[in-house]
């Protein structure tokens, strides 16, 4: 990194210490402009984008076709509030309804505002159905926001001494333990809510017979299944949305991140079952639907949605297996498509790899001391992928 770049950097850091919540540990990188898997800092080098800015630029940095719709809709309309029409928001319901579970959609702003409907949808359900005070069922190590009551169904995170007192209601099980989850389940359950695949735990994917269970037991008390697919969705697994692959289907799905092609869109989508969702007067949102984020959206899908973008995903995942599984400081490999979670061999530390790396030039994340994960672009070649790994692999021979 050259003077410039440092100074840069420095400034930033000045400008984050006077007036920004220190709520994130940066990394001292300014990236400035990104193509495809590739990312630029300030001082001009290259990065091979192995986390796609947490799984949000699934279709890869600056993709053309959602620059495109970007610039067109912000050249025409930017918004009028959803007190009237917008043929893009109308659209987007409609892709995502049809592309999932066929019944109804709320759009929003973020995965964190897409649960809070979740919740919010759940809990209304179960009051029509009688229940005066419903429950949710969670599964341990789980993530699904920081906002109060998305925090309060994230038991790790789920801080009383802090946030206190968080929305009870949030009955946590072990994420492996089907029939702690089935004994879990009862009168007064309004959902069980999971992940597919944890991913802020280290990129774990729930076992079908657990999925299974949740499915039967939601069935048997008239309670609803929510599939939390905010970063499963929108290709990283290899279909557009993880369940397509799994054994059962959800009732209630959200998703966020890579649905807004870069841009804050989050959505919330029911099957038939629940029938209208929230009504008049039960929920809102300023900018939800605006017609800038719901072009974007509309083209993201367009790209993920291609076939051979998906079919790409499981070529890339075998060759990311075949080209870190005998790294000695591997100890395995776990998740599907595009969501990969390193566990690293005893004493290989995941934060001393992440910043090894950055300084090779690839940019991964560390979740925890014993995992690295992985979020590479859908659209991300075989080229551009074992680029990015040999670096990947110096660093861990590095920390090794």
């Amino acid at each position: 990194m050259n003077d410039a770049a440092q100074g840069s950097v420095a400034a930033l850091r000045e400008l984050e210490r006077r007036y920004a919540m220190p709520t994130y540990p940066r990394a001292p990188v300014e990236f400035v402009r990104g193509e495809g898997a590739t990312l630029w800092d300030a001082d001009g080098r290259a990065y091979v984008d192995l986390f796609s800015g947490l799984s949000v630029h699934n279709a890869g940095n600056c993709h053309p076709r959602i620059v495109a719709a970007i610039s067109e809709q912000a050249a025409t309309l930017g918004g009028t509030s959803n007190l009237f029409y917008s043929q893009p928001a109308m659209e987007l319901t409609e892709r995502l309804v049809e592309s999932s579970l066929g019944g109804r959609a709320f759009l929003c702003n973020s995965g964190a505002e897409a649960n809070e409907c979740a919740i919010k949808l759940v809990r209304r359900h179960a009051h029509r159905r009688g229940i005066d005070r419903p429950e949710i069922v969670v599964l341990d190590q789980a993530f699904h926001g920081r906002t109060l009551a998305a925090l309060a169904a994230t038991p790790r995170l789920a801080r009383e001494d802090l946030f206190g007192p968080l929305p009870a209601g949030f009955v946590p099980v072990p994420r492996d333990d089907p029939e702690a989850l089935t004994a879990a389940i009862g009168a007064d359950t309004a959902a069980v809510m999971l992940e597919p695949i944890q991913g802020e735990s280290g990129v774990h994917p729930i076992a079908d017979d657990v999925l299974i269970a949740a499915r039967e037991a939601c069935g048997q008390a008239g309670a609803l299944l929510v599939f939390d697919e905010i970063q499963t969705g929108m290709g990283r697994t290899g279909t557009l949305w993880a369940h397509e692959q799994g054994p059962v289907a959800p009732d209630v799905m959200t998703a966020a991140k890579a649905l807004g092609g870069g841009l804050p869109v989050g959505a919330c989508v029911t099957a038939p079952v629940v029938g209208e969702g929230l009504t008049l007067g039960e929920h809102g949102s300023t900018f939800a639907g605006g017609p800038i984020c719901a072009r974007a959206a509309l083209a993201a899908l367009d790209v993920i949605a291609d076939p051979a973008v998906l079919a790409n995903v499981g070529e890339r995942e075998t060759q990311l297996r075949d080209q870190l599984g005998s790294d000695p400081a591997v100890a395995g490999i776990r998740g599907r498509g595009l969501m990969i979670g390193i566990a690293l061999a005893a004493g290989v530390d995941a934060g001393a790899v992440a910043a090894e790396a950055l300084a090779r030039g690839v940019v991964v994340n560390a979740p925890n001391p014993e995992t690295i994960r992985l979020l590479p672009p859908l659209t991300i070649d075989a080229a551009d992928l074992g680029e990015g790994l040999a670096r990947l692999r110096g660093a861990l021979d590095a920390a090794g």
